[in-house]
């Protein structure tokens, strides 16, 4: 599916009946038991945490969280986290680096909300945290993009030791509109914009700012979400091993190396 065209996966990512976090964890993660709050101001609900078993094995799930419903993309603020959502992730992170569990990150989300109330209680400070925290965090992290990876809003989820992308995913600076609106000062060009971006998981692969693509069904997760999740659940389990078997020391080298080399070509 190399030559599919952008926008058509665009299409398929943000369809309805697309798998969110709320399907994945119980299909992939045992006896997840959820955890609110950062412990500053309030409870996110665009970021879902908390403790899990993946096969016999401890780890922290932390997820953005897409809604089905209008009902269910208000309580989540349609994917677009608060601070506090960050906060609450990164508290799940220091207390997974505590008690040596894995940390799994599955990122859904347009980018971090832009209100005015999420820049008064410091939006910018908390990812920008988040990805300075990440980058030293002393136990094993994976990311996996099943969706929409929206600029900042995403990176403060994925600043890892392997981060995979499911196969219509996408992971971008920007939006295609944002893109078209700058560049053109023309938001209707964004199906133009969207293959200028190079934000397919193939691309990002072939630019090593991810490491893998995981399949999903023919027509998207949405045709199969069972099938995907056992595709993003054989990814998790290789992923740990690699991970895990790696002494600690060389593991944040490795991270550090990682994204240092971002940006990097030659021509």
């Amino acid at each position: 599916m190399s030559s599919f065209p952008v926008w058509d996966r665009i299409e398929i990512i943000r369809n309805k009946d697309r798998p969110t976090v709320r399907d994945y964890i119980p299909m992939i993660f045992e006896e997840y038991f959820e955890l609110h709050g950062d412990r500053y101001f309030a409870d996110d609900g665009a970021i879902t945490g908390g403790i899990a078993f993946f096969r016999g094995r401890p780890v922290t799930v932390i997820g953005m969280v897409k809604g089905k419903s209008i009902e269910e993309n208000k309580k989540s603020n349609f994917a677009m986290p608060h601070p506090e959502g960050y906060r609450k992730a990164l508290r799940l992170m220091k207390q997974a680096e505590k008690f040596n569990r894995p940390v799994i990150c599955l990122i859904d989300t347009p980018g971090a909300y832009a209100g005015i109330a999420a820049e008064e209680r410091g939006q910018g400070e908390a990812i920008a945290k988040n990805i300075f925290e990440l980058t030293r965090l002393k136990t094993p992290v994976i990311s996996i993009i099943t969706g929409e990876g929206g600029s900042g809003g995403a990176l403060a989820l994925a600043v890892c030791d392997e981060l995979a992308m499911l196969e219509n995913a996408v992971y971008s600076v920007i939006s295609p509109r944002g893109f078209a609106s700058i560049l053109w000062k023309d938001g209707s060009r964004e199906k133009e914009a969207a293959e200028l971006l190079k934000m397919t998981a193939a691309d990002l692969v072939r630019l090593k700012a991810a490491d893998a693509v995981i399949p999903e069904p023919e027509g998207g997760a949405h045709m199969g979400p069972e099938l995907a999740a056992v595709a993003i659940a054989a990814y998790i389990e290789e992923a740990l091993g690699r991970v895990t078997a790696t002494d600690m020391a060389t593991l944040l080298e490795n991270r550090y190396r990682k994204y240092r080399g971002f940006g990097c070509f030659t021509e």
